[in-house]
């Protein structure tokens, strides 16, 4: 079994654990998404890049900083799962569509 199977089974199984089943549903999945991000971003608020850089020294900041990620993540699976989307297949296709989008050789260095 690879990682995201795991991880789709074991999001799965906590729900079902306790009945949230209910509660997950796109909107309010959705709203825990954009939640969890601003979390995320309040760990680099006000700070500059060489402050953030010299902060992710710290285990306990990095710590923080991981945690965030995967509540990002486990969000993104229960959707995946309420929904029956093969997350990894989708993210390989917008990665395709990024690739004609933006082209190396024309967007080498540059935004």
């Amino acid at each position: 079994m690879d990682g995201i199977t795991e991880l789709k089974e074991k999001v799965a199984s906590f729900v079902r654990e306790r009945r949230w089943e209910k509660f997950h549903n796109p909107k309010d999945i959705s709203i825990s998404i954009s939640l969890e991000a601003a979390e995320l971003l309040e760990n680099f608020q006000w700070r500059s890049n060489e402050e953030i850089e010299k902060m992710l020294e710290s285990k306990s900041y990095f710590t923080g900083i991981k945690e965030e990620m995967a509540d990002i993540m486990i969000y993104l699976v229960a959707m995946s799962n309420r929904l029956g989307v093969d997350l990894v297949e989708e993210a390989f296709k917008k990665m395709e569509k990024n690739e004609r989008k933006y082209p190396a050789d024309k967007f080498r260095g540059t935004i």
